[in-house]
């Protein structure tokens, strides 16, 4: 599957007046794409897109308009709101002034699997208040701005949190989306596999979809079995094992920390010291001393 890029959006990013700040392009995700920019006012007519579009207000109030003449809802929006619109839907749209944005754009394959495989569509929401999903767009901005190759897996089950969260709430005249009776967590079978996969691929970026694909399930459906059985998010739990192997190599070899960074999965040595920083409390070079 391809990088979801700027061509798969509804064309309002590429009009004049976008200033960019950053995007995913050329990280190679392939379920979602995310922008984000100030906006300049505007109003304009946007063809309907493959992907379903979540827009979070940076600022606000500011007055949204949305709809052809004579349907036209109008709407002041604070800080924190979200605009919702669905894959395959035209979208006449007008900005009342400049605006800061974070847009995400998801395809229809990371609806799906967050529902269980109902295809549901989007309501059209203008403003609409959802704490959780608003944090998810943050959390995801976060780590695109601050991109590394590791995070892959943390970007994957973000994006699925995200479609779980709008399949549940946010989709038209669906209900949320729930796992088969008596299947909370993965099996003793399905965990020695996927833990497995994570220590063969301790030093490679290894997304969502190919943990969940080992198990046979979605990654949304993956994620809460997993979380279930672990205690602990896929994320957290790859980079649990990824700082045990650093520090066994760090006691137990002589190999340059760079390169020790480099086997375990970190995309460099600064990126493996934060992380002993933050969850041993201690730098790679102490307990390389026996610290």
């Amino acid at each position: 599957m391809s990088e979801l890029g700027l061509d798969g959006t509804n064309g309002i990013l590429c009009r004049p007046g976008v200033q960019t700040v950053h995007s995913s392009a050329g990280l190679g995700l392939e379920q979602l794409y995310l922008s984000t920019q100030l906006e300049s006012p505007y109003g304009a007519t946007f063809a309907p897109a493959a992907t379903s579009t979540v827009i979070l207000h940076l600022d606000g109030p500011v007055r949204v308009s949305r709809g052809p003449a004579g349907r036209r809802r109008s709407r002041q929006v604070a800080a924190g709101g979200l605009f919702l619109h669905p894959a395959g839907r035209e979208l006449t749209v007008e900005l009342g002034s400049a605006l800061r944005t974070v847009h995400l754009y998801l395809t229809a394959q990371a609806l799906d699997e967050a529902a269980g495989g109902r295809s549901p569509e989007l309501a059209e929401d203008l403003g609409v208040a959802d704490a959780l999903l608003e944090q998810l767009v943050r959390a995801l901005d976060r780590a695109l701005r601050d991109w590394e190759p590791a995070a892959r897996t943390y970007v994957d089950q973000l994006t699925s949190a995200t479609a779980a969260q709008l399949t549940r709430f946010h989709a038209r005249g669906r209900g949320p989306a729930t796992d088969e009776p008596g299947r909370g967590a993965l099996s003793e079978q399905q965990h020695r596999v996927v833990h497995a996969l994570m220590q063969d691929r301790l030093g490679e970026p290894l997304p969502l979809a190919v943990l969940a694909q080992a198990v046979g399930l979605g990654p949304s459906q993956f994620s809460r079995r997993f979380k279930a059985r672990t205690g602990v998010a896929p994320h957290q739990y790859l980079l649990d094992l990824r700082v045990d192997e650093a520090a066994r190599l760090l006691r137990s070899g002589t190999d340059p920390i760079a390169l020790v960074a480099a086997r375990c999965g970190f995309s460099h040595q600064e990126h493996l010291t934060r992380v002993f920083r933050a969850r041993l409390g201690t730098t790679p070079g102490t307990v390389r001393r026996g610290g």
